[in-house]
């Protein structure tokens, strides 16, 4: 029988429960065991793909088609398992699915309440599907005291009564200031923490202390004696240089061999780091250095592109470089040249959005990427605004647009209104809903034979993770490759195309899927090894 981890967040938000759950993982999967992790989000959206990346960070696609919080990306990095939609619940979901049952009669007459039936519900999510698993992490997002997360913290100190002795341990994740006039480390923040959860009926095993210097012996004891736990369970998170140090950080202080104390687990086998470390010294030791202009419309909070920045880090681990982000708003490029801006980066990225705005940036960068030759990726509305730019600049469409803008008469790009998903035709209009109506999760691609992509892949067949609405129009693909953009890459009904790239240029690649949501720092994704590898040929130009 599986047993559960359940980690929880005190003092402040964005301490890195996320990473500290995957690191958990991993360093458990590297003692041999199978681990699945789960999250469940307080917040009343039903999934986060309505949210603002502003406000939520980027969304986290998984196969089967689930907008999930960006945390399940850390999960799958960590330990190389595929999340799937039912690692991610948030209450918005689980009330929808109660009221849902409420209206049909299911709940036969009876008032329906949190408890027990949201609680029951959270219950059931966590333990459902876990046969094959030797430990499940559950991470509850938000931190304790907020009156959202009550019935989750309520959930999971019931499952701490009912799952058998030494099968659920509780993590506890804090802060621990400095204050620079006192020249002290705080514990008292801590232990207010410890105090919300204890008065909720849940008692840590482990504190895990985020501070950014080493914790004193005696605050380890003060921690220990005020929190009522052992102190050899007081773990320090101290701040590392890369999110990839921290499997190993963590190990060495101990974290996972007080986890599995906690559980009764004293035989278990020593965890193999050796990947860990490799990934480290690749990444501490490059042997030189790019630099990646990344233009979108979400650059004032980098989690908006979470997942894109980790798989540039992974190209550049791939081939033993830095990679330097340098990251540009697009709406600058509607007033300002970009010349000052990308003439002396290695390499342009155009990332995934929506709406009009900042989109004449885009297709800015584009232009400079394709007419001074330097390594280009547009992923998603990225390929759009490069094939919109050629429409409009190499085959004398200048009115070329996308439906998404408004109405036009050379629609490049256009709302996506029929596809097939598995054996069945999926169908959308423009009156429908927002939430959960694109054109999400894995779908293969057909592949031209002697293609770059196709040689990039070593395959002419491949599967990759969407979520877009609009595509672009087929009608075009004539003239646009007479203008030297080919579709390399186009779904298996030859109806969707899936990928551009110029054959008059270095590097030059659009892409209708994110490929970043797929990339692991020991699985670089082949697109992101061959932009940066680009990039280093570009840097012995500049």
């Amino acid at each position: 029988m599986a047993r559960y981890v359940f980690i929880t967040g005190g003092v402040v938000s964005s301490l890195g429960k996320g990473l500290a759950s995957a690191a958990l993982g991993a360093v458990l999967q590297a003692r041999g065991y199978k681990v699945r992790l789960r999250k469940l989000d307080p917040y009343l959206n039903v999934d986060p793909g309505t949210m603002s990346p502003t406000q939520h960070g980027e969304v986290f696609v998984t196969d089967d088609g689930a907008e999930t919080d960006l945390d399940l990306g850390h999960y799958e990095r960590f330990t190389g398992r595929a999340a799937n939609k039912r690692d991610n619940i948030t209450s918005g979901r689980i009330y929808s699915d109660l009221l849902s049952k409420e209206r049909k009669g299911e709940f036969l007459g009876a008032t329906v309440q949190v408890i027990p039936h949201v609680t029951d519900s959270i219950k059931n999510f966590v333990l459902e599907g876990n046969e094959d698993y030797d430990f499940v992490l559950v991470e509850i997002g938000g931190t304790v005291g907020d009156i959202e997360g009550l019935p989750f913290f309520e959930a999971i100190r019931q499952l701490g009564n009912e799952l058998p002795r030494n099968h659920a341990a509780y993590l506890h994740l804090t802060l621990m200031p400095y204050i620079p006039s006192a020249g002290e480390l705080k514990t008292k923040p801590t232990q207010h923490s410890v105090k919300e959860l204890r008065s909720i009926g849940i008692a840590p095993d482990v504190l895990l202390v985020r501070c950014d210097r080493p914790i004193p012996e005696g605050e380890k004891k003060k921690l220990s004696l005020f929190c009522n736990v052992r102190e050899s369970a007081v773990i320090q998170g101290l701040d590392v240089a890369s999110i990839y140090d921290v499997p190993v950080a963590y190990h060495h202080e101990g974290l996972d061999r007080e986890i599995l104390a906690a559980l009764g687990i004293t035989d278990a086998p020593e965890p193999d780091m050796s990947a860990w470390d490799e990934v480290s010294r690749r990444y501490h030791n490059p042997e030189g250095e790019v630099n990646i202009a990344i233009v979108g419309k979400y650059t004032g909070l980098k989690d908006a592109y979470k997942s894109l920045s980790e798989a540039l880090t992974h190209g550049g681990i791939a081939n033993k470089v830095k990679v330097n982000l340098q990251w540009i708003d697009s709406e600058v490029f509607e007033r300002d040249d970009p010349a000052p801006y990308l003439e002396h980066v290695h390499g342009i990225l155009v990332p995934g959005g929506f709406g009009e705005r900042g989109s004449a940036g885009k297709i800015e960068a584009a232009r400079f990427a394709r007419v001074k030759d330097v390594p280009y990726f547009g992923i998603c509305f990225g390929m759009q605004m490069a094939c919109i730019e050629a429409a409009r600049n190499t085959a004398g469409i200048k009115a070329a647009s996308s439906t998404e803008f408004g109405p036009t008469k050379e629609p490049i790009v256009g709302m996506m209104t029929e596809w097939v998903k598995g054996n069945e035709t999926e169908t959308r209009d423009v009156s429908g809903n927002l939430g959960g109506t694109l054109r999400l999760g894995a779908y293969p691609a057909q592949l031209t034979r002697g293609s770059r992509v196709a040689d990039i892949y070593g395959s002419t067949r491949i599967s990759e993770r969407h979520r877009h609405r609009y595509e672009v129009n087929m009608d075009y693909r004539k003239l646009l490759e007479k203008n030297g953009l080919l579709f390399s890459g186009v779904s298996p009904d030859g109806k969707l195309p899936e990928i551009v790239e110029r054959t008059d240029h270095p590097w030059f690649i659009g892409v209708q899927f994110h490929p970043e949501l797929k990339s692991k720092p020991f699985e670089p994704h082949p697109l992101f090894t061959s932009f940066i590898a680009a990039a280093m040929d570009q840097s012995r130009l500049v």
